[in-house]
C-alpha cells in the first residue's frame, strides 16, 4: 500500500506492516499507523498514521536510553493487545524533539505497546515508579553511545 505523508512524499508500505490501534492514540486520530525508520541505524522511528498525512510522532525504544526503565502493563491492556506472554510485546516511548538536542525529552509515563504477532498496539498509563510525561531523553546517555535496535514489528520503509 501507499502512504502519503506530508513529510516524506508516497511511502510505499507491506500490509503486513500496517499496526491496529483499536482505541488509538492519546490526543492524535486514526486507528491504523506503521513505523518508518530513515537507516537501520537509527535508534529513532516515525510512527506514522495510515489515514492521516500530517500525523507522525517520533519514537524509541526506552531501554536505549534507560536501562533501569519498567513498564507494567494492565491486565485489561494486555487482554486487548491479544497478549499472553510479556515478551511479545515491543514498548516505544514517543520523543519530543526540539531545536536542541539537550532538550528532547521523552514521555515514560504513556508508552505505547505493540504486539507484533497481532499487529496491534495500544498506548498505555505507566503508573511505575511516577514516570513523567516530558523526561529528559539524554540523561543517562549520550546519542554517539546509542546503539540501534531492531523491533520485532516490521519497519515498513526506510524512506527519507
Amino acid at each position: 500500500m501507499i502512504i502519503d505523508s506530508t513529510r516524506f512524499g508516497e511511502v510505499e508500505v507491506a500490509d503486513d506492516a500496517v499496526l491496529t490501534f483499536p482505541d488509538g492514540m492519546i490526543g492524535l486520530p486514526g486507528a491504523r499507523y506503521v513505523l518508518l525508520a530513515a537507516s537501520p541505524e537509527s535508534p529513532f522511528y516515525w510512527l506514522h498514521s495510515a489515514e492521516h498525512p500530517g500525523i507522525a510522532v517520533p519514537v524509541t525504544s526506552p531501554w536505549l536510553f534507560f536501562a533501569d526503565y519498567e513498564v507494567r502493563v494492565p491486565d485489561e491492556d494486555a487482554r486487548r493487545l491479544e497478549l499472553a506472554d510479556p515478551g511479545d510485546a515491543d514498548i516505544f516511548v514517543v520523543v519530543r524533539a526540539t531545536e536542541r538536542l539537550e532538550e528532547f525529552t521523552v514521555n515514560l509515563a504513556g508508552p505505547v505497546i505493540v504486539h507484533a504477532g497481532a499487529r496491534l498496539g495500544r498506548q498505555i498509563i505507566n503508573d511505575t515508579r511516577g514516570y513523567a510525561a516530558r523526561h529528559p531523553l539524554f540523561s543517562e546517555v549520550e546519542l554517539n553511545d546509542v546503539q540501534a535496535s531492531s523491533p520485532r514489528v516490521p519497519v515498513a520503509a526506510e524512506a527519507f
